[in-house]
């Protein structure tokens, strides 16, 4: 992992940036282990709810394919040799077991439409089903929740589990070029141009759901104003940001 330190003896601590890589191979590697490592933060965090929950993350030689989550296995037992490759269409083409096809198909959709999205978070968390079944985004209650601000959309309908490729298409559409979605009577979706990136605003997106939760249950929240709001994003709404962000929570896995 490469920093941004210099040589001299009394510079602060280096800041620790995402690894460049020299191979696909060391690529994917790195993305597995990140996918692995990932799921088992999500266990850690209560993320898990039965079969559901999909974490996906592109293939760095072959775009089309993904590597993810076998269907129903627990994720904090889960390694990188533990995950399925997955092509566009939803067969498993290297490890063993099967996908989520309700969850995968979206998620093809989503790494279809947007070539520069490293990996795909969705999840059925319980402070994002409260937001979702209100049918809301969220507001800018904080500067966490401004780092979404005018970059996360609202899915509004439900149409049952979703295997369906022209709902999946539509769901994609309104993702749009954001990082996140809030899907109606359903949950939350996030993206990233790198794992960590994903898995993180996934993290954050959850807890500013509760946050706005608690907020309206309490009084009447203050909502930062449009211009401040969009100068917070600007400092706090990056891949690197999100990146950054993530790393302390790695402990979790050891």
């Amino acid at each position: 992992m490469r920093d941004a330190s210099s040589d001299r003896d009394d510079d602060p601590p280096a800041i620790a940036l995402p690894p460049a890589h020299t191979s696909p191979e060391e690529e994917r590697a790195h993305r597995r282990q990140r996918l692995a490592e990932a799921l088992r933060i999500f266990a850690c965090l209560g993320y898990e709810d039965g079969v559901s929950g999909l974490l996906t993350a592109r293939d760095p030689e072959l775009p089309d394919h993904c590597w993810a989550n076998p269907f129903g296995a627990p994720f904090s037992s889960l390694g990188e040799d533990d995950l399925v490759l997955v092509d566009a269409d939803g067969r498993v083409v290297r490890g063993s077991g099967h996908v989520n096809q309700a969850a995968y198909v979206v998620h093809a959709a989503v790494h279809r439409a947007r070539p520069e999205v490293v990996a795909v978070a969705h999840g059925h968390t319980p402070y994002g089903r409260a937001l979702a079944a209100l049918g809301e985004t969220l507001d800018p209650l904080s500067q966490e929740a401004c780092a979404f601000y005018e970059d996360h959309a609202l899915y509004d309908r439900y149409t049952g589990v979703a295997v369906d490729p022209d709902e999946a298409r539509r769901i994609a559409a309104a993702l749009g070029g954001r990082k996140a979605l809030v899907l109606r009577n359903h949950g939350l979706l996030t993206v990233g141009s790198s794992v960590d990136a994903a898995a993180w605003w996934f993290i954050q997106l959850e807890r500013c759901s509760q946050v706005q939760l608690a907020a309206r249950a309490a009084g009447k929240p203050v909502l930062i104003g449009r211009r401040d709001a969009l100068a917070t994003r600007e400092r706090l709404g990056g891949d690197l940001a999100a990146w950054l962000n993530y790393q302390p929570l790695r402990c979790r896995t050891g």
